[in-house]
């Protein structure tokens, strides 16, 4: 099959879903919405999810192929560039059907790598601000006001 064979295992089990939902970072788009965080695992593993409002099952089932195709290139190439393995979850949104996989491909180049890029540091997947998240500073560690006084 080549250079573009399947590196990534599918997503499936709906803890795991859950899971990226609450503790992933999420990178949102004109075509999907992405949750991701960094694995231990050898491989890249993917889920995709398409609701009932995005149309009936051929709609559905076609901005699923868009996704995973786009996606395989791009964990190809993503493959090249980092030694660290990620977990996905693609929420496919109404424009996605209507899209070519060129299309989707150019988005997760634009805006999902620089994420993956610049996300996890040194530490792993479980450490302490693991993924990068820029949410602000949490209430236990804000300065109260009068401190100086």
């Amino acid at each position: 099959m080549g250079d573009l064979s399947k590196r990534f295992y599918a997503i499936k089990n709906d803890r795991e879903f859950r899971y990226l939902y609450k503790k992933g970072e999420c990178c949102p788009s004109y075509g999907f919405i992405c949750y991701f965080r960094q694995n231990n695992r050898r491989r890249d593993r993917c889920g995709i999810v398409t609701g009932k409002k995005l149309g009936n099952a051929v709609t559905r089932n076609r901005a699923r192929r868009v996704i995973r195709e786009a996606f395989r290139v791009f964990d190809n190439e993503l493959c090249g560039e980092t030694d660290r393995r990620f977990d996905f979850v693609f929420v496919a949104r109404e424009a996605t059907a209507d899209m070519k996989s060129d299309k989707v491909l150019g988005t997760m180049r634009v805006k999902l790598k620089p994420m993956l890029l610049r996300t996890g540091g040194k530490g792993s997947a479980h450490g302490k601000n693991a993924g990068g998240n820029d949410r602000g500073p949490k209430k236990n560690n804000e300065v109260p006001a009068d401190s100086d006084n």
